[in-house]
């Protein structure tokens, strides 16, 4: 760490924080069910509809064998947990989502 951050800096970071959700994909056991393919492909097209929309602020697809992907979503916990309990690959039981409150910064952003 080069960057010199000053206790006032802390501070003001810290009074901009926001209340967002982070949604948790985990890939589940009926990952490569017959079928998978088609309801994945639903997955990705409803979960950047949400980015669309607003909903979700970042998305971010994993390569992993166990996490699916994270998403930072602009909405209430219980609301987040709602419409990811409605994913398509959540309820084939391919994908599992674990939701959590959590604060984020606005402005922040992924780099370019």
């Amino acid at each position: 760490m080069s960057t010199t951050v000053t206790d006032e800096q802390i501070q003001a970071l810290a009074t901009s924080a926001r209340p967002y959700s982070l949604a948790l994909l985990h890939w589940g056991p009926k990952r490569t069910m017959d079928g998978a393919d088609a309801v994945e492909r639903e997955h990705q097209r409803r979960m950047v509809s949400l980015r669309a929309d607003g909903v979700i602020a970042i998305l971010c697809p994993v390569a992993s064998d166990t996490v699916a992907g994270v998403a930072i979503m602009t909405v209430p916990t219980e609301e987040a947990a709602e419409i990811m309990a409605q994913d398509p690959c959540v309820r084939a039981g391919m994908m599992r989502c674990e939701v959590h409150p959590c604060h984020g910064f606005p402005g922040d952003a992924l780099p370019a």
